[in-house]
């Protein structure tokens, strides 16, 4: 049937088939770098709990159980040193990739004269998306040589328009670090809901964790995953909160969807954020290995700065051909990584290497590329 309505984009990650052919000819094949999957166990304490929790016969509540709402809370208290209530101002989500994606469809909802989307225009592919899944405007906001959102270039009538605004520290896959004090500033002034994204918080390398909690709740909503925090990507766990009317309306619009996260995953959940143990453990590895490879492709002759934040390496390729630069590291090193277009036209001269694969496989991407060519530009 012809249609002459929304037509799906490729997926990003689709596109490296022929990158992933070349890596996968070498000996000890393909090293994937492109997708940011943890690859590390997680705490045991969650596993038993996932087994043990005896929650899997009936309905999950769609907020989340109190245990885990209080878990939640618990750690942006301890952690980020931040506020909120468990009961007004946390409810669960499926992961964060669903969050994002969904949530400005229902934010029309409670706001049917606005249409606009505003998020970094280096970033994380998922908040174009959910615009355009809500029939919205995408509007990309400019960022500085930092990878900060430059909300002074936000046009007066984007702002008019914009149903929220989204901010992501630490970023990806540039691993900026914003204002997030001026984000909130921004949005109240503006009378924007501000939507802050903050899974790789617990990966902040320049100065302490930051969260947009910390400069109050109104008119705001963090949200958190333990994806990457926890290694429990599988598990889609995560929650949001701050803005108590935004988190009551969300979560009532979720709980008619059917948006439910397993009893045993919100079990094994409250587990994870009560140990911080295990993520300082993770944070030595990902510095770890982020270093390794960082000298290994200075080697090459590539100007590489560590972020700050994330686990990414995000490097402009010289002569600006990042395709040519992905397929060279596949030939090469045997390593798959992502072109910077994959997270905005802005990124297009950029590849982002994720530090996700275990310190073995880390160590034979860099002996490899000890025997390849001075990387000269594509």
């Amino acid at each position: 049937m012809a249609s002459t309505g929304f037509v799906v984009p490729p997926y990003p990650y689709d596109r490296l088939d022929g990158a992933k052919k070349l890596a996968a000819g070498l000996p000890g094949g393909l090293v994937d770098l492109s997708v940011g999957t943890p690859c590390d166990p997680p705490l045991p304490a969650v596993v038993e709990a996932l087994a043990r929790s005896g929650s899997e016969r009936g309905y999950p509540t769609s907020l989340g159980s109190p245990a885990y709402r209080e878990a939640a809370a618990a750690w942006v208290a301890r952690r980020l040193g931040a506020e909120v209530d468990p009961a007004l101002e946390v409810a669960a989500c499926i992961g964060t990739k669903e969050f994002v994606a969904t949530t400005p469809q229902y934010l029309r909802l409670l706001r049917p004269d606005r249409d606009t989307v505003l998020y970094p225009a280096i970033a994380y592919p998922t908040y174009d998306m959910g615009a355009q899944f809500a029939g919205c405007r995408s509007v990309p906001v400019p960022v500085d040589e930092a990878f900060r959102i430059d909300l002074t270039a936000i046009d007066p009538e984007d702002a008019a328009r914009a149903l929220c605004l989204w901010v992501n520290t630490p970023g990806n896959p540039a691993g900026g670090l914003d204002d997030l004090g001026q984000a909130a500033a921004w949005g109240r002034s503006h009378d924007v809901a501000v939507f802050s994204d903050e899974c790789y918080i617990e990966f902040t390398w320049d100065g302490p964790p930051r969260t947009i909690l910390a400069h109050g709740t109104e008119g705001v909503v963090a949200v958190h995953s333990l994806s990457k925090r926890s290694n429990l990507a599988g598990l889609r766990i995560g929650f949001y909160a701050g803005d108590r009317a935004l988190v009551h309306f969300l979560s009532e619009v979720r709980k008619h969807a059917g948006f439910m996260v397993p009893g045993p995953v919100q079990a094994a959940g409250a587990v994870a954020y009560g140990d911080d143990q295990h993520v300082d453990e993770q944070r030595g590895r990902y510095r770890a290995r982020m270093e390794r490879l960082a000298q290994a492709l200075r080697g090459l002759g590539l100007s590489v700065a560590l972020p700050g934040g994330s686990f990414y390496l995000w490097i402009r390729v010289p002569g600006g051909d990042a395709w040519a630069a992905t397929e060279w590291l596949a030939r090469h090193g045997g390593a798959l990584v992502s072109p910077g277009e994959f997270y905005g036209v802005a990124g297009s001269e950029y590849i982002r290497v994720a530090l996700v694969q275990p310190d073995d496989r880390i160590d034979l991407v860099t002996q490899r590329l000890a025997s390849a060519p001075t990387f000269t530009g594509c």
